[in-house]
């Protein structure tokens, strides 16, 4: 009787589980390649045009006034400085990340590839927060001045076209929604073109603030900055005014100010010689905006006393410049300012579009999303986040863009901060040393991290509660779709790169 042999079935590839797949890190070699088609045509001064053009933007022309007249009194530089303090803590860390991982999708990428997937989509969820209300927030900005800039000349909009639904009888805000597709049809030719515009437009823009300042400056009423910190009370809507309370309300309604910076580590997949570049770009920009901001607030308070601002929140620069007796100035400012706030339009932008690339190149959206045209352009995700950014400055106030356009950014500040502890030991392994590495380390990263999480906590409550429930949708959406699709859940092949990352730093 012969005996059969069995050879045993093969058995099936066993398939990695939920926890494996959200906490599974991404390979840098992934985005390396994958966004190798992009065009790398970004130098030093376009960095920082794109920065100081992001940063300094609606912010500049619009808040200084109204903070002062709400919380701080004469001493809303001192808000500027904190929140610059915060800022520049967590600069540091971005100037490392993008030095090392140059890469489109700035912190939703590094933290991907340091923490893993669902970290990764969680810093990424709240940038893409921060980048659709910023465009929105500066579009209605820009709406408001323009608007009082032809009202000058007796010119007005009908009032369901001038103003959001709901707001004042309106319907949609026309010109935020003009100066969105403006900015979508310079992108749309790409980031050189818009690069050209941008670096003219911050030029602009900084020699408006200059004539502010220097016109301003023969315009001072030292007795404005007496009391410099007035005394702490409650404001009628239990907000704080005056003492280190009212300064440090402050800091939390001004910080979307400084947000910027980061528009430009979104965009290092296109920088020339990132491990230059991109340090340069991100410290230079910021300390260039701590200046200005800091400047244009002790002018403007010292020119009229702080409570005439509460009720002309929209062009304090203006109404300043024009019962200084220069109406003529007034308005060159306020003309150079909407066209500057296009700087900013620009930015945010490109950064939203790079982000939401990001996104369908690795899969946790709609791969559509992170396809390129014909000419190396992510342009299908340009123009989905334009439609979006239209829909909310249109149709949302300014007021109630700008309690949230900072609650995301902070939480992304925090994952930045935290994340070059895990950075550091990959450096010089399976990625390459950074050419600028953050000072102070290890305690440098724990005080941005700390100082985001004091300054989210100090935000308006109902920004923090609508911040909560942006993040639940993102996590419904990451684990009902983007776990199941993305490239690196389903353990695709990483192709070889083009270029050695640790050798090249590109």
């Amino acid at each position: 009787m012969s005996s059969q042999q069995s050879t045993p079935e093969a058995l099936p590839e066993d398939r990695p589980s939920l926890v494996s797949r959200i906490l599974r890190r991404e390979d840098p070699a992934t985005y390396l390649r994958k966004d190798a088609h992009l065009n790398r045509v970004l130098r030093v001064r376009d960095f920082l045009a794109l920065g100081v053009g992001t940063i300094v933007s609606a912010s500049i022309f619009t808040l200084p006034g109204q903070v002062a007249a709400q919380h701080t009194g004469p001493a809303v530089a001192l808000s500027y400085i904190g929140a610059a303090i915060v800022a520049g803590l967590v600069a540091f860390s971005y100037a490392e990340m993008a030095s090392v991982m140059p890469f489109a999708g700035s912190a939703y990428s590094w933290i991907n590839v340091v923490f893993g997937e669902i970290w990764g989509w969680i810093a990424g969820w709240a940038l893409l927060a921060e980048y659709l209300l910023a465009v929105a927030f500066v579009a209605s900005g820009l709406s408001s001045n323009l608007q009082g800039l032809i009202g000058t000349v007796g010119l007005t909009l009908p009032t369901n076209l001038a103003n959001p639904m709901g707001t004042s009888g309106g319907f949609v805000d026309l010109f935020a929604v003009l100066a969105i597709l403006i900015v979508f049809a310079l992108l749309s030719r790409g980031v050189s073109a818009a690069a050209r515009v941008q670096n003219v437009l911050v030029v602009l823009k900084i020699a408006a603030i200059a004539l502010f300042i220097i016109v301003g400056v023969t315009a001072l009423h030292p007795e404005n900055y007496v009391p410099f910190i007035p005394d702490y009370q409650v404001n009628a809507d239990g907000t704080a005014f005056g003492g280190w309370q009212g300064i440090y309300a402050g800091v939390s309604m001004i910080f979307l100010a400084y947000i910027g910076f980061d528009s430009i580590a979104a965009n290092s997949a296109e920088a020339k010689d990132p491990q230059r570049t991109m340090p340069r770009g991100i410290l230079g920009s910021l300390g260039i905006a701590v200046v200005l901001f800091v400047s244009v607030s002790l002018v403007l308070v010292g020119m009229n006393h702080y409570s005439v601002y509460g009720g002309t929140s929209a062009e304090p620069i203006g109404y300043a410049l024009r019962n200084a007796g220069h109406p003529v100035i007034a308005v060159v400012v306020q003309t150079i300012a909407v066209v500057g706030m296009f700087t900013a339009l620009i930015g945010m932008l490109l950064a939203g579009s790079r982000l939401l690339y990001s996104f369908g190149r690795d899969r946790l959206l709609p791969g559509w999303l992170g396809q390129l045209n014909e000419r190396h352009l992510p342009n299908r995700a340009l123009l989905v986040i334009t439609i979006i950014t239209i829909v909310v400055g249109a149709f949302f106030p300014f007021t109630f863009l700008s309690q949230l356009v900072s609650a995301g950014t902070l939480i992304a500040f925090v994952f930045v901060s935290l994340g070059v502890y895990a950075l550091r030991r990959r450096e010089g392994r399976d990625l390459p040393e950074a050419s600028f590495k953050v000072p102070f380390y290890p305690v440098l990263p724990a005080l941005g991290a700390l100082a985001s999480a004091f300054v989210f906590i100090g935000l308006n409550v109902d920004a923090q509660i609508v911040a909560g429930i942006w993040f639940v949708i993102g996590l419904v959406l990451y684990l009902s779709y983007g776990v199941w699709h993305s490239r690196a859940g389903r353990d695709e092949p990483v192709p070889e790169p083009d270029r050695d990352l640790r050798a090249s730093g590109e």
